[in-house]
């Protein structure tokens, strides 16, 4: 096991930056995620690890050692890649033990980490099989259990799950999980996806524009957003942000005004901020809290998309598009009644796009 850290990485493509001053540690046998959309610099760090790609300035260290001019096969780190990058024509058992056996490792040391991998992965029935004789998601466990067999100080994941349908994903986002349990080894996991992101990592950095927007752990980057980029980025529903006036005693948007003395921010002193509430913090009438919530109102449906148990309905209040996640068991209507908490309000500075602090000492920022 070891930690990594990046100490002032910045990588230029030409005129292009694509990481700016990337600085964080991760500790030993951290799993961290990196997620952010695509042309972030997210992969491209993954590579910079890894030895594939070389930083423009800056310092990688793994195990507190610099890594920069060290070649990739001697970091003693092992990928995972997107694309499983098996050989075809090599059986299973082959495939795992390849490494191994490139560097004349013994065969009994070689067929006991197969095993050991093959155990782990659940793969002992297919070691003889070809890689086209097994699904995406075997696929994917063959491709880690080639990684574990290295046992690595560093594991390093770049979107291994995107190829796979959506139950495979949940199924093998739990597998690697429980493989991170078991190995107690660093994992450092590339995604755009949130989800992904929110129920795998102790820590979550995101990025966006080649630089780190915030990192914490899922929780806190949930609910304790640094800027509306992450506000509505992390989630599985954007969270709703709209400009809206701040008058003499309240906050005005579409026919809706919400009085300042229920609001636990200190905004008074602003023109216009932006207003942020999640998706499933708007609730409809058929919830229990829709009586106990002070903000209340009504609104004409414009569409709606049933996700099983929940469904997103979308509506306007005035000029602006909000998203309500709602119970899918709640009876269509052309107009619904909903309402909302002021304290599940955020707001944020319309410059800067940082959060407002609240009046409070147990603040939501």
């Amino acid at each position: 096991m070891a930690n990594v850290i990046f100490k002032n990485i910045s990588k230029n493509f030409g005129d292009r930056k694509v990481l700016k001053n990337i600085d964080f540690n991760i500790e030993d046998g951290e799993f961290i995620v990196l997620v952010g959309a695509s042309g972030c610099g997210k992969s491209t760090l993954l590579k910079i690890v890894s030895g594939l790609e070389k930083q423009s300035s800056g310092d990688v260290l793994i195990d507190n050692k610099i890594v920069n001019d060290v070649m990739p096969k001697d970091r003693n780190i092992a990928m995972v890649f997107q694309n499983y990058a098996l050989y075809p024509h090599l059986n299973v058992k082959d495939n795992i033990s390849l490494s191994l056996k490139v560097r004349k490792v013994a065969k009994c040391e070689i067929e006991r980490k197969v095993q050991r991998a093959a155990e782990i992965l659940k793969l002992e029935d297919y070691l003889l099989a070809k890689p086209k004789e097994l699904s995406g998601g075997q696929r994917q466990r063959v491709a880690l259990a080639r990684a574990i067999v290295r046992e690595p100080k560093v594991f390093l994941m770049d979107e291994p799950l995107s190829n796979l349908d959506a139950k495979l994903r949940s199924e093998m986002r739990a597998e690697i999980k429980k493989l991170h349990q078991k190995l107690k080894t660093t994992f450092i996991y590339v995604t755009h996806d949130q989800t992904e992101a929110l129920t795998m990592g102790d820590r979550i950095v995101v990025l966006n524009n080649s630089e780190v927007q915030q990192i914490d752990t899922p929780q806190n980057i949930y609910n304790h957003p640094v800027n509306t980029f992450v506000a509505s980025f992390m989630g599985v529903n954007p969270m709703n942000i709209v400009e809206v006036d701040v008058l003499d005693d309240s906050v005005a948007f579409g026919e809706i005004k919400i009085p300042l003395n229920i609001l636990p921010y200190e905004i008074s002193h602003y023109r216009k901020v932006l207003l942020g509430i999640r998706s499933e913090n708007i609730v409809c009438s058929s919830n229990p809290s829709y009586h106990f919530n002070s903000i209340k109102f009504s609104s004409k449906i414009l569409f709606e998309e049933n996700l099983g148990s929940t469904k997103n309905v979308y509506f306007k209040i005035g000029e602006e598009e909000f998203s309500s996640s709602i119970p899918s068991s709640t009876p269509n209507s052309d107009t619904l009644d909903f309402s909302i908490n002021p304290d599940d309000l955020y707001f944020f500075d319309c410059r800067k796009k940082t959060p407002i602090a609240k009046r409070f000492p147990f603040d939501k920022f």
